[in-house]
């Protein structure tokens, strides 16, 4: 049979707790005590059988009977008296040769006294007698006649014995069960009084549970993938794990210290630090586009702060760089395969009307725009995988009854993959906004702008759409608004990653009204020879 021992709860621990401290109290209160009784004793005593060492060996009998030599029965009588009217332990009378002549212990007569100091001078201390441990004073007998004056005539011991420690222990704590069951009713009361507060305050747990609590909140806070953050309502930062503290840019030493110590961007803390919850809000820092989520946390109607999570996003912004050419190709295949399938529908609706005559003057017209459009973007823009995004974003806007134009100024030549790539993604983010503002108006279009010169590529994309509004405009990439999103109040990742990209390339971007205009530098292509 297996028995469980009940768990420990709050109270109890601290009851045992302040029981220990009762007891710890109460027995260096006991060694006090017993010291102070001890050197209480050793003082009163002490003064006591010196008084009456001095008076019995002042007595003219106890000189008359040792100067005699051979003391009576009178010298024993008044040994017996002077113990029973003091109340002393033991009173012993001995020659000059240190010889027991007479003792309220009839076992020492005849046996040596011991000394504890010089027999011709006054002595008090701890003897042993006969087993027996005693605070004993020692008083020469000096003669007082004319044949003897001043010569020792023996000595006079009286000693009261030493009491245990139990009995000065009882002796100077007459109430100490009192103070005890006092004091432990009192620790017992005012144990549960503060185990109910602290309950309260811990939520009803017991510390086995708080512990438990802690370690898993250490193993998750250390465990997961994103960053987490905790801020009181004063906006200082009670809990961030690894993660979080790299991808803000703070030091070990951040946790309790506010958010306005360390030089965060303005957008970043109002995400942070915001009065309402934020979902998905796009923020770049340090080069890295980072996702927040914020949560307000109220307990009992009681604002306690806030917690954030935050997700980096700049490896899936690192992806939609490296894909940006490939998805231009994808689209312009798309895009052609959709416009050839129309081409096809209306051949065959020819053929089976049975005007085959119509049929190739229909495929020459149709192959003549399309080597006019590839001529005219091949000698605008040489770089084949800028060119075939615009083929393709132009397919895309024609569906949506949007018309692209590639304005008479653009120029660019072939560029290396990598400043390829990247631009690509910017041009790409950049009419796909603007497509989506000017789709749904009449006479729609999107106009774009190449400019390339030895070391930097400027690139202006203009809509028909109504434009981003002036309030918004110096928040726009910092908040990661598409141009739909700039209407509706949505968050996208767009036009951020379009700002993350022109920075690492030594640029800009801006926006004026329905004009975006980026620039970015770029190398030469390299040739063999």
């Amino acid at each position: 049979m297996v028995v469980r021992l009940r768990p420990r709860t709050l109270a109890g621990e601290l009851f045992a707790l302040q029981l220990a401290i009762v007891v710890v109290v109460l027995v260096a209160v006991g060694a006090i005590s017993l010291a102070q009784s001890s050197a209480t004793f050793d003082r009163v005593e002490d003064r006591r059988v010196n008084a009456l060492a001095e008076q019995f060996a002042w007595n003219p009998l106890v000189r008359a009977q040792l100067a005699e030599g051979f003391p009576s029965t009178v010298l024993a009588t008044l040994v017996q008296s002077t113990r029973l009217n003091t109340g002393v332990t033991s009173v012993t009378v001995a020659n000059a040769r240190g010889v027991v002549l007479s003792s309220t212990d009839p076992t020492l007569a005849g046996t040596r006294l011991p000394l504890g100091g010089v027999p011709d001078r006054s002595w008090s201390g701890y003897l042993t007698l006969n087993g027996s441990r005693e605070l004993t004073a020692q008083i020469p007998v000096l003669g007082d006649r004319d044949d003897n004056r001043g010569k020792r005539l023996g000595t006079v011991a009286i000693g009261v014995a030493a009491p245990t420690s139990w009995d000065r222990l009882v002796g100077a704590t007459h109430y100490l069960p009192l103070y005890v069951g006092i004091a432990s009713a009192l620790g017992l009361f005012g144990s549960l009084l503060v185990a109910r507060r602290i309950k309260r305050q811990t939520l009803g747990l017991e510390p086995r549970e708080i512990t438990g609590l802690a370690e898993h909140r250490e193993a998750l806070l250390h465990g997961i993938a994103e960053g987490v953050i905790a801020l009181d309502p004063r906006y200082r930062i009670t809990l961030v794990n690894d993660v979080g503290r790299r991808l803000l840019g703070l030091p070990p030493d951040c946790l309790g210290h506010a958010l306005a110590d360390f030089g965060l961007e303005s957008r970043l803390v109002e995400v942070l630090t915001g009065v309402s919850d934020a979902r998905d809000e796009i923020v770049i820092r340090e080069g890295r586009v980072l996702v927040l989520n914020r949560m307000a946390v109220v307990q009992g109607g009681r604002a306690l702060g806030s917690v954030t999570t935050l997700r980096d996003r700049t490896e899936l912004a690192q992806l939609e760089r490296e894909l940006g050419s490939f998805r231009g190709s994808t689209e312009l295949l798309r895009a052609q395969a959709h416009e050839f399938a129309n081409q096809l529908h209306v051949i065959s609706g020819l053929i089976q009307v049975g005007d085959h005559d119509a049929v190739v003057p229909y495929v020459r017209a149709l192959q003549k725009h399309r080597e006019s459009l590839d001529t005219r973007l091949n000698a605008k823009v040489r770089d084949t995988a800028i060119a075939a995004l615009l083929m393709a974003k132009s397919s895309l806007a024609a569906e949506r009854k949007v018309e692209l134009r590639i304005s008479d100024p653009t120029s660019l030549d072939k560029l290396p993959p990598q400043d390829s790539a990247d631009l690509a993604t910017v041009i790409g983010n950049l009419v796909d906004n603007a497509v989506d503002a000017a789709a749904g108006h009449e006479d729609a279009w999107v106009e774009v702008e190449l400019r390339h010169d030895a070391s930097a590529v400027e690139i202006v994309v203009r809509d028909s759409g109504p434009g981003v509004a002036p309030e918004l405009a110096s928040e726009v990439f910092a908040r990661g608004f598409t141009t739909k999103a700039a209407r509706s109040g949505e968050r996208g990742i767009g036009l951020a990653l379009t700002q993350l990209i022109c920075h690492r390339h030594g640029g800009e971007i801006s926006v004026d009204g329905s004009v975006f205009t980026a620039h970015l530098s770029v190398g030469a292509l390299e040739t063999t020879p």
